[in-house]
């Protein structure tokens, strides 16, 4: 694990530790001399009317997909199926010139396409490197997109729940 993903997965920790914190940290105050009881009962309806406006519940918070596993050997991959494609394009590129190809040695087909297939090799493994980095940053940015969705949420959550204490006659301090 490199040091970029222990960072990555080590802010996706801290967003599900502050997303499972409870919403109601805040202290309410009755403003107008509110029963405990009436506290109790319109904060109950404000959680609901707020759950119910976001379409977040700080009980059961949106759960974070984590990327799967980086996958590993995209160069590897890559690099194979380039050797063979290499090797086949060499191939059919001799056949086109059956007159030079037929009459060169065997030892010189053999290592025309020999040379082809590292040739394409290396290609193929600059690609997969380069498909595998797309594939990683692609992941990377759908987990902070849905961290990013679930934060607008809880704080669409926050303001409609404190919105609706505050029409109600309470001081909701921090």
């Amino acid at each position: 694990m490199t040091i970029r993903s222990l960072a990555f997965a080590g802010s996706s920790i801290a967003l599900l530790a502050f997303l499972a914190a409870p919403a109601s940290a805040e202290s309410v105050e009755p403003a107008k001399g509110q029963s405990a009881e009436q506290l109790q009962k319109d904060v109950a309806e404000c959680q609901a009317v707020a759950k119910q406006s976001s379409g977040f519940d700080p009980a059961a918070p949106p759960p974070v997909a984590s990327a799967p596993p980086p996958q590993r050997g995209g160069r590897a991959r890559g690099a194979a199926a380039g050797a063979l494609a290499g090797a086949a394009a060499a191939e059919v590129k001799g056949r086109q010139h059956d007159d030079v190809y037929d009459a060169a040695s065997d030892e010189a087909k053999q290592e025309y396409r020999q040379n082809q297939a590292k040739q394409a090799a290396a290609a193929g493994a600059v690609v997969g490197g380069a498909k595998q980095r797309q594939d990683r940053r692609a992941g990377r940015r759908e987990e902070q997109a849905q961290a990013d969705a679930a934060g607008q949420a809880q704080a669409a959550y926050q303001q409609a729940y404190q919105g609706c204490l505050v029409g109600r006659g309470y001081t909701v301090k921090p």
